[in-house]
Protein backbone atom coordinates (compact mmCIF):
# COMPACT_ATOMS: atom_id res chain seq x y z
CA UNK A 1 0.00 0.00 0.00
CA UNK A 2 1.17 3.09 -0.78
CA UNK A 3 1.61 6.17 1.46
CA UNK A 4 -0.74 8.29 0.09
CA UNK A 5 -3.58 5.91 0.14
CA UNK A 6 -1.87 4.25 4.07
CA UNK A 7 -2.11 8.09 4.66
CA UNK A 8 -5.90 8.96 3.70
CA UNK A 9 -7.09 5.60 5.11
CA UNK A 10 -6.04 6.76 8.26
CA UNK A 11 -7.37 10.00 8.20
CA UNK A 12 -10.42 8.56 8.08
CA UNK A 13 -10.12 5.79 10.61
CA UNK A 14 -8.77 8.26 13.38
CA UNK A 15 -12.07 10.76 12.33
CA UNK A 16 -13.92 7.58 13.18
CA UNK A 17 -13.44 7.37 16.55
CA UNK A 18 -14.51 11.76 16.80
CA UNK A 19 -17.31 11.12 14.80
CA UNK A 20 -19.39 7.88 16.58
CA UNK A 21 -20.53 9.83 19.29
CA UNK A 22 -22.95 11.36 17.25
CA UNK A 23 -24.52 7.69 15.75
CA UNK A 24 -26.36 5.44 17.86
CA UNK A 25 -26.55 2.60 15.80
CA UNK A 26 -22.37 1.30 16.34
CA UNK A 27 -23.29 -1.26 13.59
CA UNK A 28 -24.92 0.67 11.16
CA UNK A 29 -21.91 3.37 11.76
CA UNK A 30 -19.19 1.05 11.34
CA UNK A 31 -20.83 -0.36 8.28
CA UNK A 32 -20.46 3.25 6.80
CA UNK A 33 -17.23 3.59 7.53
CA UNK A 34 -16.20 0.63 6.21
CA UNK A 35 -18.38 1.94 3.10
CA UNK A 36 -16.03 4.71 3.03
CA UNK A 37 -13.10 3.11 2.92
CA UNK A 38 -13.75 0.86 0.18
CA UNK A 39 -14.29 2.38 -3.56
CA UNK A 40 -17.58 1.62 -5.36
CA UNK A 41 -16.14 0.58 -8.13
CA UNK A 42 -12.48 0.16 -9.67
CA UNK A 43 -11.66 -0.42 -13.30
CA UNK A 44 -8.62 -1.16 -14.73
CA UNK A 45 -7.47 -2.58 -18.39
CA UNK A 46 -5.10 -1.95 -20.77
CA UNK A 47 -5.22 0.84 -23.50
CA UNK A 48 -2.96 0.62 -26.89
CA UNK A 49 -2.16 3.17 -29.76
CA UNK A 50 0.02 2.62 -32.84
CA UNK A 51 3.47 4.94 -32.55
CA UNK A 52 5.80 6.41 -34.92
CA UNK A 53 7.40 3.33 -35.68
CA UNK A 54 4.29 1.08 -36.74
CA UNK A 55 3.90 -0.68 -33.54
CA UNK A 56 1.30 -0.73 -31.31
CA UNK A 57 2.46 0.32 -27.33
CA UNK A 58 0.31 -0.77 -24.63
CA UNK A 59 -0.37 1.71 -21.51
CA UNK A 60 -2.11 0.27 -17.96
CA UNK A 61 -5.05 2.67 -17.53
CA UNK A 62 -7.21 3.06 -14.64
CA UNK A 63 -10.33 4.78 -13.44
CA UNK A 64 -11.58 4.54 -9.39
CA UNK A 65 -14.99 5.87 -8.25
CA UNK A 66 -14.78 5.68 -4.95
CA UNK A 67 -18.77 7.31 -3.48
CA UNK A 68 -21.52 9.02 -5.23
CA UNK A 69 -23.97 8.91 -2.15
CA UNK A 70 -23.64 12.65 -2.70
CA UNK A 71 -24.04 12.99 -6.45
CA UNK A 72 -22.34 11.72 -9.68
CA UNK A 73 -18.03 10.77 -9.31
CA UNK A 74 -15.97 13.67 -10.10
CA UNK A 75 -11.81 13.92 -10.57
CA UNK A 76 -9.37 14.42 -12.75
CA UNK A 77 -7.47 12.21 -15.11
CA UNK A 78 -3.54 12.24 -14.53
CA UNK A 79 -0.63 10.64 -17.34
CA UNK A 80 2.03 10.41 -15.44
CA UNK A 81 4.88 7.25 -15.21
CA UNK A 82 4.04 6.73 -11.44
CA UNK A 83 0.27 6.31 -11.93
CA UNK A 84 -0.77 2.96 -9.72
CA UNK A 85 -3.67 1.50 -8.82
CA UNK A 86 -2.89 2.56 -4.42
CA UNK A 87 -2.21 6.09 -5.79
CA UNK A 88 -5.58 6.10 -7.76
CA UNK A 89 -7.37 4.94 -5.30
CA UNK A 90 -6.17 7.54 -2.39
CA UNK A 91 -7.23 10.22 -4.90
CA UNK A 92 -10.58 8.84 -5.68
CA UNK A 93 -10.96 9.08 -1.68
CA UNK A 94 -9.67 12.56 -0.87
CA UNK A 95 -11.69 13.95 -4.11
CA UNK A 96 -15.37 12.53 -2.40
CA UNK A 97 -13.76 14.49 0.61
CA UNK A 98 -12.81 17.34 -0.93
CA UNK A 99 -16.33 17.76 -2.68
CA UNK A 100 -18.17 17.15 0.75
CA UNK A 101 -15.86 19.73 2.44
CA UNK A 102 -16.82 22.38 -0.26
CA UNK A 103 -20.81 21.56 0.22
CA UNK A 104 -20.73 20.76 -3.73
CA UNK A 105 -22.89 17.30 -4.70
CA UNK A 106 -20.29 15.06 -6.08
CA UNK A 107 -18.75 12.00 -4.99
CA UNK A 108 -14.91 11.52 -5.40
CA UNK A 109 -13.42 9.76 -8.74
CA UNK A 110 -9.82 9.46 -10.40
CA UNK A 111 -8.02 8.32 -13.55
CA UNK A 112 -4.54 7.64 -15.25
CA UNK A 113 -2.50 6.31 -17.26
CA UNK A 114 0.67 4.96 -16.89
CA UNK A 115 2.45 7.19 -19.15
CA UNK A 116 5.46 9.15 -19.60
CA UNK A 117 3.73 12.36 -22.38
CA UNK A 118 6.81 14.09 -22.64
CA UNK A 119 7.84 10.73 -24.79
CA UNK A 120 4.78 10.96 -27.06
CA UNK A 121 4.74 12.51 -30.45
CA UNK A 122 1.20 15.16 -30.31
CA UNK A 123 -0.24 12.56 -32.42
CA UNK A 124 0.51 9.87 -30.18
CA UNK A 125 -0.94 12.04 -27.10
CA UNK A 126 -4.50 12.66 -28.98
CA UNK A 127 -4.42 8.88 -29.97
CA UNK A 128 -3.88 7.79 -26.01
CA UNK A 129 -6.82 10.35 -25.16
CA UNK A 130 -9.33 8.76 -27.46
CA UNK A 131 -8.56 5.32 -26.51
CA UNK A 132 -8.80 6.36 -22.74
CA UNK A 133 -11.79 7.76 -23.23
CA UNK A 134 -13.34 4.73 -24.85
CA UNK A 135 -12.21 2.81 -22.27
CA UNK A 136 -14.15 4.86 -19.73
CA UNK A 137 -16.85 5.70 -21.96
CA UNK A 138 -19.56 2.86 -20.13
CA UNK A 139 -18.77 4.12 -17.10
CA UNK A 140 -18.98 8.19 -17.14
CA UNK A 141 -21.96 10.65 -18.21
CA UNK A 142 -23.30 14.24 -16.76
CA UNK A 143 -25.39 12.14 -14.33
CA UNK A 144 -22.59 9.68 -13.72
CA UNK A 145 -19.18 10.19 -13.18
CA UNK A 146 -17.86 13.93 -14.36
CA UNK A 147 -13.68 13.39 -15.62
CA UNK A 148 -10.86 17.09 -15.52
CA UNK A 149 -7.63 17.68 -16.37
CA UNK A 150 -5.16 16.48 -13.56
CA UNK A 151 -1.17 16.01 -13.76
CA UNK A 152 -0.32 16.39 -17.59
CA UNK A 153 -3.61 16.59 -18.93
CA UNK A 154 -5.52 20.10 -19.89
CA UNK A 155 -8.17 21.38 -21.90
CA UNK A 156 -7.43 19.91 -25.20
CA UNK A 157 -7.00 16.32 -23.95
CA UNK A 158 -10.40 17.10 -22.22
CA UNK A 159 -11.80 18.36 -25.72
CA UNK A 160 -10.49 15.06 -27.59
CA UNK A 161 -12.01 12.99 -25.21
CA UNK A 162 -15.30 14.74 -24.99
CA UNK A 163 -15.27 14.71 -29.33
CA UNK A 164 -14.64 10.83 -28.62
CA UNK A 165 -17.68 10.33 -25.60
CA UNK A 166 -20.11 12.37 -27.86
CA UNK A 167 -19.15 10.09 -30.94
CA UNK A 168 -19.94 6.94 -28.96
CA UNK A 169 -23.55 8.10 -27.35
CA UNK A 170 -24.85 9.79 -30.43
CA UNK A 171 -25.09 13.33 -28.86
CA UNK A 172 -23.72 16.61 -27.21
CA UNK A 173 -23.10 16.06 -23.67
CA UNK A 174 -20.25 18.85 -22.62
CA UNK A 175 -21.43 18.73 -19.33
CA UNK A 176 -19.56 15.58 -18.89
CA UNK A 177 -15.94 16.44 -18.81
CA UNK A 178 -15.15 20.40 -17.09
CA UNK A 179 -11.89 22.19 -17.22
CA UNK A 180 -12.87 22.40 -20.98
CA UNK A 181 -11.50 25.19 -23.07
CA UNK A 182 -14.02 28.12 -23.16
CA UNK A 183 -15.42 27.54 -26.61
CA UNK A 184 -16.58 24.09 -25.73
CA UNK A 185 -17.80 25.05 -22.41
CA UNK A 186 -15.79 25.73 -19.86
CA UNK A 187 -16.00 28.12 -17.29
CA UNK A 188 -14.48 31.32 -17.28
CA UNK A 189 -12.64 31.45 -14.13
CA UNK A 190 -11.35 28.33 -13.86
CA UNK A 191 -7.70 28.54 -14.50
CA UNK A 192 -7.14 30.42 -11.30
CA UNK A 193 -10.12 28.87 -9.34
CA UNK A 194 -7.61 27.19 -6.68
CA UNK A 195 -5.13 30.13 -5.94
CA UNK A 196 -8.09 32.60 -5.71
CA UNK A 197 -10.16 29.88 -3.71
CA UNK A 198 -7.22 29.51 -1.40
CA UNK A 199 -7.27 33.09 -0.39
CA UNK A 200 -10.56 33.34 -0.17
CA UNK A 201 -10.18 30.54 2.39
CA UNK A 202 -7.29 32.41 4.17
CA UNK A 203 -8.54 35.87 4.43
CA UNK A 204 -11.53 34.05 5.79
CA UNK A 205 -8.92 32.52 8.38
CA UNK A 206 -7.06 35.85 9.17
CA UNK A 207 -10.56 37.28 10.21
CA UNK A 208 -11.63 34.25 12.44
CA UNK A 209 -7.92 34.67 13.86
CA UNK A 210 -8.14 38.14 14.32
CA UNK A 211 -4.89 37.83 12.19
CA UNK A 212 -4.14 41.71 10.83
CA UNK A 213 -3.11 40.84 7.32
CA UNK A 214 -1.28 44.15 6.70
CA UNK A 215 1.27 43.53 9.01
CA UNK A 216 1.56 39.57 7.79
CA UNK A 217 3.72 37.93 6.01
CA UNK A 218 3.79 35.12 3.82
CA UNK A 219 5.87 32.29 2.19
CA UNK A 220 4.83 30.69 -0.87
CA UNK A 221 6.64 26.93 -1.95
CA UNK A 222 5.94 26.49 -5.78
CA UNK A 223 5.06 28.97 -8.28
CA UNK A 224 3.21 26.70 -10.79
CA UNK A 225 -0.54 27.43 -11.54
CA UNK A 226 -1.64 26.87 -7.93
CA UNK A 227 1.06 28.94 -6.17
CA UNK A 228 1.58 31.85 -8.59
CA UNK A 229 -2.18 32.43 -8.38
CA UNK A 230 -2.35 32.39 -4.76
CA UNK A 231 0.64 34.62 -4.76
CA UNK A 232 -0.76 37.08 -7.09
CA UNK A 233 -4.26 37.48 -5.02
CA UNK A 234 -2.99 37.17 -1.50
CA UNK A 235 -0.71 40.15 -2.61
CA UNK A 236 -3.94 42.01 -3.76
CA UNK A 237 -5.58 40.85 -0.29
CA UNK A 238 -2.98 42.69 1.10
CA UNK A 239 -0.35 40.20 2.43
CA UNK A 240 2.84 41.06 2.11
CA UNK A 241 4.75 38.09 0.19
CA UNK A 242 8.28 37.61 1.12
CA UNK A 243 9.95 34.53 -0.11
CA UNK A 244 8.52 32.22 -3.16
CA UNK A 245 10.23 29.64 -4.58
CA UNK A 246 10.37 27.46 -7.94
CA UNK A 247 12.16 24.06 -7.97
CA UNK A 248 15.29 26.00 -8.96
CA UNK A 249 15.44 27.45 -6.04
CA UNK A 250 13.79 30.42 -3.82
CA UNK A 251 13.50 34.18 -3.19
CA UNK A 252 13.59 35.87 -0.07
CA UNK A 253 13.03 39.44 1.10
CA UNK A 254 11.65 40.21 4.27
CA UNK A 255 10.84 43.77 3.20
CA UNK A 256 8.54 41.76 0.44
CA UNK A 257 8.88 41.21 -3.15
CA UNK A 258 7.35 42.88 -6.30
CA UNK A 259 4.75 40.62 -7.38
CA UNK A 260 4.53 41.53 -10.64
CA UNK A 261 8.42 41.44 -11.48
CA UNK A 262 7.72 38.02 -10.60
CA UNK A 263 5.26 37.21 -12.88
CA UNK A 264 7.36 39.31 -15.69
CA UNK A 265 10.18 37.13 -14.98
CA UNK A 266 7.90 33.22 -14.86
CA UNK A 267 6.16 34.37 -18.15
CA UNK A 268 9.29 35.06 -20.13
CA UNK A 269 9.97 31.63 -18.93
CA UNK A 270 12.88 32.25 -16.26
CA UNK A 271 13.99 29.88 -13.33
CA UNK A 272 13.98 32.04 -10.02
CA UNK A 273 18.14 30.33 -9.27
CA UNK A 274 18.19 33.38 -12.02
CA UNK A 275 16.33 36.24 -10.80
CA UNK A 276 18.21 39.38 -10.59
CA UNK A 277 19.06 40.28 -6.97
CA UNK A 278 17.93 44.03 -5.98
CA UNK A 279 17.20 46.12 -2.82
CA UNK A 280 18.01 42.84 -0.43
CA UNK A 281 16.36 40.18 -2.44
CA UNK A 282 18.13 36.82 -2.02
CA UNK A 283 18.25 33.50 -3.08
CA UNK A 284 17.36 30.64 -0.40
CA UNK A 285 16.48 26.96 -0.88
CA UNK A 286 13.23 25.37 -0.80
CA UNK A 287 14.06 23.74 2.54
CA UNK A 288 15.02 27.09 3.76
CA UNK A 289 11.60 28.50 2.89
CA UNK A 290 10.11 26.62 4.90
CA UNK A 291 12.30 27.19 7.79
CA UNK A 292 11.87 31.48 7.16
CA UNK A 293 10.39 33.29 10.79
CA UNK A 294 6.93 34.05 8.63
CA UNK A 295 3.08 34.79 9.67
CA UNK A 296 1.87 31.89 7.38
CA UNK A 297 3.91 29.63 5.35
CA UNK A 298 2.24 28.14 2.24
CA UNK A 299 3.24 24.92 0.85
CA UNK A 300 2.09 24.97 -2.99
CA UNK A 301 4.27 22.50 -4.29
CA UNK A 302 4.99 18.73 -3.45
CA UNK A 303 3.56 16.51 -1.14
CA UNK A 304 5.13 15.40 1.62
CA UNK A 305 7.46 18.44 1.82
CA UNK A 306 6.84 18.87 5.97
CA UNK A 307 8.28 16.08 7.58
CA UNK A 308 9.53 14.79 10.72
CA UNK A 309 13.30 16.12 9.59
CA UNK A 310 12.29 19.48 9.09
CA UNK A 311 9.03 20.15 11.67
CA UNK A 312 11.00 21.00 14.28
CA UNK A 313 12.42 24.06 12.13
CA UNK A 314 9.06 24.92 11.67
CA UNK A 315 8.66 28.60 12.75
CA UNK A 316 5.67 30.23 11.09
CA UNK A 317 2.29 30.46 12.81
CA UNK A 318 0.07 28.93 10.58
CA UNK A 319 0.78 26.11 7.99
CA UNK A 320 -1.73 26.82 4.53
CA UNK A 321 -1.73 24.19 2.53
CA UNK A 322 -2.38 24.71 -1.45
CA UNK A 323 -0.25 21.56 -2.59
CA UNK A 324 -1.81 17.77 -1.66
CA UNK A 325 -0.84 16.24 1.23
CA UNK A 326 2.31 18.86 1.85
CA UNK A 327 2.11 17.68 5.34
CA UNK A 328 2.79 13.97 6.75
CA UNK A 329 0.12 12.55 9.80
CA UNK A 330 3.33 12.74 11.95
CA UNK A 331 4.48 16.53 10.95
CA UNK A 332 0.36 17.48 11.47
CA UNK A 333 0.02 16.06 14.81
CA UNK A 334 3.54 17.96 16.11
CA UNK A 335 2.56 21.06 14.82
CA UNK A 336 -0.60 20.70 16.31
CA UNK A 337 0.65 20.26 19.78
CA UNK A 338 3.04 23.29 19.21
CA UNK A 339 0.00 25.54 18.97
CA UNK A 340 0.56 25.84 14.68
CA UNK A 341 -2.33 25.96 12.94
CA UNK A 342 -2.54 23.59 10.13
CA UNK A 343 -5.31 24.87 7.04
CA UNK A 344 -5.87 21.51 5.24
CA UNK A 345 -5.46 20.87 1.55
CA UNK A 346 -8.85 19.17 1.05
CA UNK A 347 -10.39 22.81 2.13
CA UNK A 348 -7.61 25.25 0.84
CA UNK A 349 -7.90 23.93 -2.85
CA UNK A 350 -11.21 23.11 -3.19
CA UNK A 351 -11.84 26.15 -5.19
CA UNK A 352 -11.15 24.03 -8.48
CA UNK A 353 -13.59 21.50 -7.77
CA UNK A 354 -15.68 23.87 -6.82
CA UNK A 355 -15.41 26.01 -10.46
CA UNK A 356 -15.44 22.56 -11.83
CA UNK A 357 -18.95 21.69 -10.36
CA UNK A 358 -19.91 25.72 -11.81
CA UNK A 359 -18.48 24.09 -14.88
CA UNK A 360 -21.03 21.29 -15.03
CA UNK A 361 -23.92 23.37 -13.78
CA UNK A 362 -23.49 25.55 -16.65
CA UNK A 363 -23.00 23.31 -19.49
CA UNK A 364 -26.10 21.49 -17.64
CA UNK A 365 -28.28 24.82 -18.40
CA UNK A 366 -26.94 25.98 -21.39
CA UNK A 367 -26.20 29.34 -19.90
CA UNK A 368 -22.78 31.04 -19.29
CA UNK A 369 -21.76 33.01 -16.44
CA UNK A 370 -19.53 36.30 -15.99
CA UNK A 371 -16.31 36.37 -14.34
CA UNK A 372 -17.92 38.17 -11.95
CA UNK A 373 -20.59 35.70 -11.15
CA UNK A 374 -17.98 32.67 -10.88
CA UNK A 375 -16.01 34.53 -8.32
CA UNK A 376 -18.87 35.64 -6.28
CA UNK A 377 -20.41 32.19 -5.93
CA UNK A 378 -16.94 30.34 -5.25
CA UNK A 379 -16.48 33.21 -2.38
CA UNK A 380 -19.70 32.48 -1.04
CA UNK A 381 -19.19 28.35 -1.63
CA UNK A 382 -15.61 27.90 0.16
CA UNK A 383 -16.10 30.70 3.01
CA UNK A 384 -19.39 28.72 4.22
CA UNK A 385 -16.77 25.79 4.20
CA UNK A 386 -14.39 27.79 6.13
CA UNK A 387 -16.99 28.66 8.86
CA UNK A 388 -18.77 25.06 8.84
CA UNK A 389 -15.16 23.66 10.21
CA UNK A 390 -14.32 26.51 12.00
CA UNK A 391 -17.28 25.63 14.01
CA UNK A 392 -16.59 22.27 14.34
CA UNK A 393 -13.05 22.97 15.58
CA UNK A 394 -14.16 25.40 18.13
CA UNK A 395 -16.54 23.25 19.64
CA UNK A 396 -15.13 20.09 20.03
CA UNK A 397 -11.31 21.69 20.16
CA UNK A 398 -9.76 19.48 17.50
CA UNK A 399 -7.35 20.84 14.97
CA UNK A 400 -8.38 21.90 11.20
CA UNK A 401 -7.59 18.61 9.38
CA UNK A 402 -10.06 17.05 12.19
CA UNK A 403 -12.49 19.14 11.54
CA UNK A 404 -12.78 18.92 8.12
CA UNK A 405 -12.49 15.32 8.01
CA UNK A 406 -15.22 15.12 10.63
CA UNK A 407 -17.36 17.54 8.23
CA UNK A 408 -16.97 15.64 5.45
CA UNK A 409 -16.91 11.93 6.32
CA UNK A 410 -20.22 12.62 8.52
CA UNK A 411 -22.06 14.76 5.30
CA UNK A 412 -21.04 11.09 3.35
CA UNK A 413 -22.15 8.85 5.60
CA UNK A 414 -25.57 10.64 6.51
CA UNK A 415 -25.97 10.98 2.44
CA UNK A 416 -26.02 6.67 2.64
CA UNK A 417 -27.59 6.51 5.55
CA UNK A 418 -30.78 8.30 3.96
CA UNK A 419 -30.33 5.85 0.93
CA UNK A 420 -30.56 2.76 3.10
CA UNK A 421 -27.24 2.09 1.61
CA UNK A 422 -25.98 0.95 5.20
Amino acid sequence: MNSMLEAALTQIKETSTILEGDYPDKKRFKKAIEAVLTPQRVVKGKVSIKVVSGKRKIFQAFRIEHNDARGPFKGGIRFHPNVNEDEVRALSTLMSLKCAVAGIPYGGAKGGIVVDPSKLTKEELKNLSVEYAKFITPYIGPWKDVPAPDVNTDGQIMSWMLETYEKKIGYQAPATFTGKPIELGGSLGRTEATGQGGVYVLTAYAKAKKINIKTSTVAVQGFGNVGSYFVKFASEAGFKIVAVSDSSSGIYNPKGLNIKTLWEFKAKGGAFKEFPLKNGTKLITNAGLLELPVTILVPAALENSITKENMEKISAKVVFEMANGPTTSEADAYLFKKGIDVIPDILTNSGGVTVSYFEWVQNLNGYYWTLEKVNEQLKKTIIKAFDDIDKIVKAKKISYRRGANYLSIKRIIDAMMLRGRV
